[in-house]
């Protein structure tokens, strides 16, 4: 350093103290922080690194950032450059990852207007291009991931997909495969592919990404991903009205976002409750030991009020939690699906309303239910042709018939009987000799009725011998 340069740095501080000394007003804090500053100036020569720690320990004595700790400060700094102490700047690679983000999430929490976004939209497009220069790849997919994410937030989907493009090329080998040693990033990645699929409607892409993302065994992916993986494959089963496998893959789904603490877990548990009434299932969905801690959470009340009344084929309860909790439709998902549950529920209903009549008025089941008289029609008709009740409808008279148990069962029987006698005769005279007259009692073996008896007959009336037949004629056999 030449002599004009230590000339203008002494100047300098000359220049701070003389303004400092022509302030009388100063407390005796400021003094305090006065002489640890010139203490520090001391050392300066004789150890330079102590005078660096004293610098340093300005600051925190101030109240409120102020003037004497900006100049220790530059006194630090300068004492560092001197000692050519460079690399005590320097930060851990995950330091630096982990400040990046957060400057990042800080930056996007705050992106609401236009301006805004374009702002946030440059400084990741800066952000990228820095670690482009550094040949820093793990910083670059982060952020890519991270900028990709925010893309879809905004339903860029354009942009997205040319993103999830460049990002799935940096994850693969030479081949097109996927690199195993990347595999944490392809399931991001893939979690991002998925989730836009499912926003798009578009599942047959969906589908195969699904079924090629639970194939990865090369990374042990967060929690979190996974949950977003399984909860676009259940909405994926439940379009395909795959309702068991949809409920496997919300079950899988509110475990993973449960065991990373996402919010996401009480959405996707409503989810889970929805397809259990889908399934007809009669078990308690909080009899798992992930699921009953959540039993008497308000935010899924409704929800199990809905699966209790449908358990229980309670129509009426069922249309009331469903009137008083609106907000369940909120959700489009939810909004979606649920006109199935409530026909399945109208439909028992209507099975065990007219279970003891053989007669009724469509207009009375429609009052019975709360429900339009079209509907019910239409539930009836639903039931006549996949066989659940026997009947037909009048639509002129508006009246439902059912055909009588009791009617249907001597029907029945007297079928049964005609197909016995038909088959003994097909036996009999068909298929055999038919009866002979050897299976019948000769003269010798008369048989005598009286008093319900079979006893063979010897004599006549009184015991008598009986002879040959009057005029010579024997006993004339049955048949000839």
């Amino acid at each position: 350093m030449s002599d004009d340069e230590d000339f203008m740095q002494e100047s300098d501080e000359e220049q701070y103290d003389f303004e400092y000394e022509e302030d009388d007003d100063e407390d005796s804090g400021d003094v305090g922080i006065e002489n640890k500053y010139y203490n520090a100036k001391q050392l300066k020569l004789t150890d330079p690194e102590d005078a660096i720690a004293e610098f340093l320990g300005i600051p925190p004595l101030e109240e409120e950032k102020g003037e004497w700790g900006f100049k220790g400060l530059k006194q630090a700094i300068k004492l560092e450059f001197k000692l050519g102490q460079y690399e005590k700047s320097a930060v851990t690679r995950n330091y630096s990852e982990k400040s990046i983000n957060n400057m990042l999430d800080y930056i996007e929490k705050g992106s609401d207007g236009p301006k805004a976004v374009a702002c946030v939209e440059k400084f990741y497009s800066l952000t990228l291009e820095s670690f482009q220069s550094t040949n820093n790849e793990r910083l670059w997919l982060k952020t890519n991931i991270k900028l990709s994410k925010l893309l879809l937030d905004r339903k860029d989907y354009n942009t997205v997909t040319r993103k999830l493009r460049d990002l799935h090329r940096a994850c693969q080998k030479e081949d097109g495969s996927d690199d195993p040693s990347k595999g944490t990033y392809s399931m991001e990645i893939y979690a991002l592919e998925i989730q836009m699929h499912a926003e798009t409607k578009n599942n047959k892409q969906l589908k195969r990404l699904y079924q090629r993302a639970l194939k990865v065994r090369s990374a042990v992916p967060h929690p979190k991903i996974m949950g977003i993986i399984r909860e676009c494959g259940g909405k994926m089963h439940m379009s395909e009205e795959n309702w068991a496998e949809a409920q496997t893959d919300f079950f899988e789904s509110f475990r993973n976002y449960d065991e990373a603490g996402s919010l996401q877990r009480i959405q996707v548990l409503k989810y889970l409750l929805l397809t259990t009434m889908l399934v007809k299932s009669t078990i308690n969905p909080f009899d798992s030991q992930e699921t009953k801690p959540y039993k008497q959470d308000p935010r899924i009340t409704a929800m199990t009020d809905l699966v209790d009344a449908y358990q229980r084929d309670d129509v009426h309860a069922y249309e009331n939690v469903l009137q008083k909790n609106q907000d369940i439709l909120a959700d489009p998902f939810i909004a979606e699906n649920i006109d199935e549950v409530t026909r399945n529920m109208r439909t028992k209903g209507v099975v065990k309303l007219i279970a003891p009549y053989t007669r009724m008025k469509l207009v009375w089941i429609a009052k019975q239910l709360k429900i339009s008289e079209p509907e019910v029609q239409d539930i009836l008709g639903f039931l006549i042709v996949d066989g659940k009740i026997d009947g037909k409808i009048d639509q002129q008279a508006g009246t439902l018939e059912i055909q009588s148990d009791a009617d249907s069962g001597r029907t029945k029987a007297l079928y049964e009987l005609t197909q016995s006698v038909s088959n003994l005769y097909t036996t009999v005279f068909k298929e055999s000799d038919g009866f002979r007259s050897t299976d019948f009692p000769t003269d010798e073996q008369t048989m005598d009725m009286v008093g319900g008896g079979m006893t063979p007959r010897s004599g006549g009336p009184r015991g008598h011998p009986r002879g040959p037949g009057r005029k010579g004629k024997g006993v004339m056999p049955l048949w000839t």
